[in-house]
């Protein structure tokens, strides 16, 4: 009787620990799956975003003067 308990507890604890590797695969493969989603969310959202353009006449000269502070470069 009492190797049929220890049996049985032991069959109780493999099913125990197999259930945790389960569940902690499925948490990592959840968790993977949501990191990947807003990696590719987060690459789309900045593709999306127009750039700056610099507008600037092509015949008004830079002006570049000095006020005793520092130089000043009027683009």
């Amino acid at each position: 009787m009492h190797n049929l308990r220890s049996i049985v507890y032991a069959l109780g604890a493999v099913a125990i620990v197999c259930s945790l590797a389960v569940f902690t695969l499925s948490a990592t493969l959840v968790l993977a799956a949501v990191l990947a989603g807003i990696t590719v969310a987060r690459s789309l959202s900045l593709k999306l975003k127009p750039a700056p353009v610099r507008a600037r006449s092509a015949h008004e000269p830079r002006r570049v003067w000095n006020d005793g502070r520092g130089t000043i470069i009027d683009m």
